[in-house]
């Protein structure tokens, strides 16, 4: 198979069916029904905090798929990508410890609920090629990805991606008539795959521009036959014209001829949001009312199996052809459907394998350890984990030439709510500790590294965590704290060094890392030891392998200034490290950081309702309880 050429993919139809040629005007309703960003989220069940119940997983998502379907002669089902990646159900295929026999958790419901087709997300990534081909083996659906290229694969050990594919199908016009239709997916994903898991990937993946690939690739989808073309863009919706290599650019690629529908993902929005009407967002394409970007149908569902998305396109027979000639968007929401009882018998075996695992005990926490207030400084988890980080990356380092210089540690508090709910907090109970509260306190599938890394640097490195804050006015009341276009993960705390940070300062950096007009940057008084840090000063810096390969508004390290690379999970490391010490906050971490005095200013936070048991958090920021906040969240007002 040449790259850029589209697979046919038949599915079979009745035998007693017989196809009717295609006359000129004859209609059909074609009903597109998307998943995206579910992140492994299966099941209704949280397995940080051993709960069930959730509004949540596939399971639910499922029975708006069965309603769906039955709602329409003719569905196709498609996910969008990072499907894979998530929670600690997905994670089973890549857990040593674990004996887990058969495919992912994830392809199996995939296979189970019969998806059409699916794209790959960023996430697919994390455990790299082998792990990620032997994985995508299993689906019993195409699953395409056009920007990529992997030229190690062989004939013995082939990549089982498609650059594109065309699904032969039956459509049940509205005539009553059964009549052929092509269909062309062309999936796509941020190109930054390259820089995020260059560990994995380093020579072994090449990635190309998504607008640039779908530019020449929707052509060559129609001279093989496609009558329709529908983009499955892992990429968010980013009003700003895109540079090269875009990250988010489902707006430019819903502009391109030849491009019948879109499904994006990636940024856990929803698109389109019912009563969202934004003038400004319209000039630049983004049309909620009418499920339109850029003049095509859209959809983007959210993220973790919360929602569906659903594009009712109607198709016209033209010169022998089908064209969509009119559509219907919408997102369903799925959290207080009932969950489907056959998918969740299918996968219950990985769900209570899942259960057994994450319940093992691992070692203490020497106090509660929780993220309601991880933004406001400072916080005792956040401490505990770069605590843990600089004695790993000390050990790391013993008998190298950088032995004996300053470490200083860099970790944001991975839970902090926002478009995660008021759930998406992490909280660690005081005493005996099990898997699952390493999972919770670090969730992600990173790696340990340290950076070479001098006083110049670290500025720049804080004063990309600080755009995680709005820009205030002292004075002006009910002001919010965080800026929710930038998520608090992104927010690095660096220990071993003290620093204030400005609020009424506008960020030097925007959530991609470009600087900013009129940026003054917002870093102030930043200290070592109890001296100000010198530009030149040379220091070493434990991170993680995410966040020093460049994510988020952060600039990827230059490969000299990498000083280690850790070959294991730094979460697995977390519970080595549990198992004969104590989890706590080192002492003097209530000094770090804090933010710098604005007189008569108090600002708003939305945080999790779980803060209610732990009174005395809130009573040391000086803060007040406002009640129920929006959505779920509790909201306190803080002094600056």
């Amino acid at each position: 198979m040449t790259a850029g050429s589209p697979v046919q993919a038949r599915r079979a139809r009745p035998e007693a069916q017989t196809l009717c040629a295609l006359p000129e005007g004859a209609t059909a309703q074609l009903r597109l029904l998307g998943t995206t960003d579910i992140h492994a989220h299966l099941m209704a069940y949280d397995y940080y905090a051993d709960e069930g119940g959730q509004p949540y997983g596939l399971v639910r998502v499922a029975t708006a798929i069965r309603a769906a379907r039955a709602e329409a002669a003719n569905t196709l089902l498609f996910d969008n990508g990072d499907a894979l990646q998530g929670t600690p159900m997905g994670d089973l295929t890549t857990c040593s410890e674990e004996a887990w026999q058969g495919p992912s958790p994830v392809i199996t419901a995939m296979n189970h609920l019969g998806y059409d087709a699916a794209a790959l997300g960023n996430h697919e990534f994390n455990f790299g090629i082998d792990w990620l081909a032997r994985t995508l083996r299993c689906a019993k659906f195409p699953v395409t990805c056009g920007n990529v290229e992997v030229p190690s694969a062989t004939d013995e050990s082939p990549w089982p991606v498609l650059p594109s594919v065309i699904l032969e199908r039956t459509l049940i016009c509205d005539d009553g008539a059964a009549r052929p239709i092509k269909v062309g997916v062309l999936g796509l994903v941020p190109p930054q795959i390259t820089m995020w898991d260059q560990m994995h990937l380093s020579g072994r993946l090449s990635a190309k521009d998504m607008v640039e690939t779908a530019r020449r690739m929707i052509p060559k989808l129609r001279a093989n036959g496609a009558d329709i073309v529908i983009l499955l863009a892992h990429s968010g919706i980013d009003a700003r014209a895109p540079d090269a290599m875009a990250e988010n650019a489902a707006l430019a690629l819903a502009g391109l001829d030849g491009v019948d529908a879109i499904m994006t993902g990636h940024s856990h929005q929803i698109f389109p949001l019912a009563g969202q009407i934004c003038p400004d967002a319209a000039k630049a394409g983004i049309d909620h009312k009418r499920g339109l970007l850029s003049g095509t149908p859209a959809v983007m569902a959210g993220a973790c199996g919360g929602h569906l998305g659903v594009l009712d396109l109607t198709v016209t027979a033209s010169n022998g052809r089908w064209r969509c000639s009119g559509h219907r968007a919408e997102v369903r929401d799925a959290a207080a459907l009932p969950c489907d009882l056959p998918l969740k018998a299918t996968l219950a075996p990985a769900h209570d394998m899942t259960l057994r695992h994450m319940r093992q005990p691992i070692g203490r926490a020497a106090m509660r350890l929780h993220s309601y207030l991880a933004l406001a400084p400072p916080d005792p988890s956040v401490a505990a984990l770069n605590a843990v980080q600089t004695q790993l990356l000390a050990r790391a380092l013993a008998g190298t030439p950088h032995e004996g210089l300053p470490i200083v540690s860099a970790t944001p508090a991975f839970k902090t709510g926002g478009r995660g709910g008021p759930s998406h907090f992490t909280d660690l109970p005081e005493g005996p500790l099990s898997r699952r509260h390493a999972a919770d306190l670090y969730p992600f599938p990173n790696s340990l590294c340290g950076i070479e890394i001098d006083g110049a640097g670290l500025r720049d490195w804080l004063e990309r965590a600080a755009i995680c804050f709005a820009t205030l006015q002292p004075g002006a009341p009910d002001q919010m704290l965080r800026d929710m276009d930038v998520p608090g993960h992104d927010f690095d705390v660096i220990s071993g060094l003290t620093y204030t940070i400005d609020l009424a300062a506008p960020p030097l950096y925007d959530r991609s890392g470009n600087r900013t007009e009129g940026g003054t940057g917002r870093i102030r008084d930043l200290r070592h030891q109890g001296r100000p840090l010198a530009e030149d000063a040379r220091l070493i810096l434990a991170t993680n392998t995410y966040r020093a390969f460049g994510a988020g508004a952060y600039a990827p390290t230059p490969p000299e200034r990498l000083v280690y690379v850790s070959t294991a999970l730094l979460r697995q490391e977390l519970v080595e490290h549990v198992a004969h010490t104590p989890l706590a906050p080192p002492e003097g971490f209530a000094e770090n950081w804090a933010f710098a005095p604005m007189p008569g200013t108090h600002v708003l936070l939305d945080t999790g309702p779980g803060l209610r048991s732990d009174a005395g958090a809130l009573d040391a920021t000086g803060g007040t309880d406002l009640g129920d906040g929006p959505g779920g969240f509790w909201r306190v007002c803080l002094p600056l």
